[in-house]
C-alpha cells in the first residue's frame, strides 16, 4: 500500500469523518477505483471500527441510485464512505442514508493525486472560508456572475438556505464530498436567466481546455440552448437520455479549496478557489422538487461574483 495514500486515508476516516472504534464503517466502490478503498478500508480497520467494503459494477452516470443492497447497507451504517466513478452524492441512496443518521462523504471520480494532494489541505481554513461564504449565500436574494468567458446569468436564490462543504463531516446525518470546499445552493425553481459559458471543466465530459467552451442558455430556469463543439452535443445528449427536466439549473457553488485545482474530475474541479459551478440536473438534496437521476456541473473560470449588487469576487479573486 502507498504510504502517502494510506496516509490521505487515514485523514479522511479520522478527521474529516471522525470515525470512532465502535461504529460501522462501509467503504463502498466500483472496480475503477478499488485502491482508494482499498485504503480507506485499511483506515478504517486501524482506528478499529466494523469495517466493511462492497464492490459494485460502475454505474452508467453520475446520480444513477446503486443497487438496493448497497441502499440498504448505506442506511445501516454509521459512517460510509463513497470512492466511485459516478456520483452518489444527489440520489435517494445518500439521503436515505443521511436521514437515518449516517455521516456520508461521496468521492466521485477520485484519482489518487487528489487523493494525496487535496486531503492534506488545511481543512479548518477552508471550513472558515466555506462557512462565511454559505452565510452570505443563504442571506442573499439574488446573485449575478458574469465572466471573461461570456457568462452574465441572474439566479435568484431569495430565501435558500445554501449549504457549506467544509470536509469536516462530524455530525449524524451529515454527508458531503471529499475532498471538499464549496458553498452552494439550489436557485429558486423556474427563475434563473441568462448565460453561463462553461471554459474549465463539466461533469461528465471532463477538462475543456483547448477545446470549445460549452455556451448554455438560461430561460426560466432550464437551459434553452447548449452549443459548443463536440462537448455540447455530448451534454446535450446526456441530458436528452433522462428526459427534459434534466435541463433544469440546479445549483450554483463556489469553489473554496486552495489546493485543488482543474484536472478534468468534477470533484476536484468544482472546489478550486476562484471558480463558480452551475449544474444542470437533480435539485432534490438542496431542497428542491427535480428528481432526475443526473446532475452535471459546469466550471466557469474568473467570474465576477455579485450578490445583491454586492460584489464578492472579482476575476476570480474572493473579495471576502
Amino acid at each position: 500500500m502507498d504510504q502517502d495514500l494510506l496516509k490521505a486515508a487515514e485523514i479522511a476516516a479520522g478527521d474529516c469523518l471522525k470515525l470512532k472504534e465502535d461504529e460501522t464503517f462501509l467503504v463502498v466502490t466500483d472496480t475503477e477505483l478499488r485502491e482508494i478503498a482499498e485504503a480507506l478500508a485499511m483506515a478504517g480497520r486501524s482506528i478499529g471500527a466494523t469495517t466493511v467494503l462492497m464492490e459494485i459494477d460502475p454505474l452508467s452516470r453520475n446520480g444513477e441510485e446503486p443497487p438496493e443492497s448497497v441502499s440498504e447497507a448505506m442506511k445501516n451504517s454509521d459512517v460510509v464512505i463513497i470512492p466511485m466513478s459516478k456520483s452518489l452524492t444527489h440520489t435517494a441512496a445518500r439521503r436515505n442514508a443521511c436521514d437515518a443518521g449516517a455521516r456520508v462523504a461521496t468521492m466521485p471520480g477520485i484519482t489518487t493525486d487528489t487523493m494525496i494532494r487535496c486531503l492534506n489541505a488545511d481543512y479548518y481554513a477552508i471550513a472558515e472560508r466555506t462557512e462565511k461564504l454559505t452565510e452570505m449565500l443563504t442571506a442573499a436574494d439574488s446573485a449575478h456572475v458574469t465572466s471573461p468567458g461570456g457568462t452574465d446569468i441572474t439566479i435568484p436564490i431569495a430565501g435558500i438556505k445554501a449549504i457549506a462543504s467544509t470536509g469536516l463531516i462530524h455530525q449524524s446525518g451529515s454527508f458531503g464530498n471529499l475532498p471538499s470546499g464549496e458553498a452552494y445552493l439550489m436557485p429558486e425553481e423556474n427563475k434563473s436567466s441568462g448565460v453561463f459559458v462553461v471554459d474549465g471543466s463539466m461533469a461528465g465530459i471532463g477538462d475543456l481546455a483547448g477545446k470549445t467552451p460549452i455556451k448554455i442558455v438560461v430561460e426560466d430556469g432550464f437551459a434553452s440552448e447548449i452549443t459548443g463543439g463536440d462537448e455540447a452535443d455530448l451534454l446535450k445528449e446526456k441530458l436528452s437520455a433522462v428526459g427534459p427536466r434534466a435541463f433544469n439549473t440546479a445549483e450554483l457553488g463556489i469553489g473554496t479549496n486552495d489546493a485543488a485545482k482543474i484536472i478534468g474530475t468534477i470533484l476536484e474541479d468544482e472546489k478550486v478557489m476562484g471558480t463558480i459551478h452551475i449544474a444542470l440536473g437533480n435539485n432534490m438534496s438542496m431542497g428542491g422538487t427535480v428528481n432526475v437521476p443526473i446532475h452535471l456541473d459546469g466550471i466557469v473560470k474568473d467570474p465576477d461574483v455579485e450578490l445583491d449588487g454586492k460584489k464578492i469576487m472579482e476575476k476570480g479573486k474572493l473579495l471576502i
